[in-house]
């Protein structure tokens, strides 16, 4: 079953894809959730001429993503957590690292990020997506409260 995705969809695809998914799930929950519609061959003409519509505009937000790309680069985050020697109390998540985002000044929303759920103090880095073609490793160290 062919679909036209209107919304990003977490490991299937970016707006405006046309992606090939069971018959079930695409009449059970991308249909009724508005997640996607039938990839009918008027819909695939009108999909390609938005496509060619939104090119330009496409090439403005992929300058915009790399341009905030190099202000999270520049960034150092530190999250504190309480710790038991090495040991977290609890775990660091996504939503931990975009709330020290914001404090930061960058408003990114956490399922656009990628980092798993940490229990220890150190180093680690994260994948902020901030454009389907432009991902940023983010380097973070956590760090135990005193």
């Amino acid at each position: 079953m062919e679909l036209i995705l209107k919304q990003d969809v977490q490991n299937l695809g970016f707006k405006d894809d046309i992606v090939t998914v069971k018959p079930g799930y695409g009449r059970n929950f991308l249909i009724p959730q508005g997640l996607a519609t039938m990839a009918t061959p008027s819909a695939k003409k009108v999909l390609a001429e938005n496509l060619r519509q939104k090119a330009h505009k496409e090439a403005k937000l992929v300058d915009d993503a790399k341009k905030q790309a190099e202000s999270l680069k520049a960034l150092e985050i530190k999250i504190t957590a309480k710790a038991g020697g090495d040991k977290l109390f609890g775990s660091v998540t996504n939503a931990d690292i975009a709330e020290s985002l914001a404090a930061a000044g960058q408003n990114i929303d956490r399922k656009y990020i990628t980092s798993g759920i940490v229990k220890r103090t150190g180093k680690y880095t994260a994948n902020v997506r901030l454009h389907r073609d432009v991902v940023v490793e983010l380097p973070y160290e956590i760090v135990a409260e005193q």
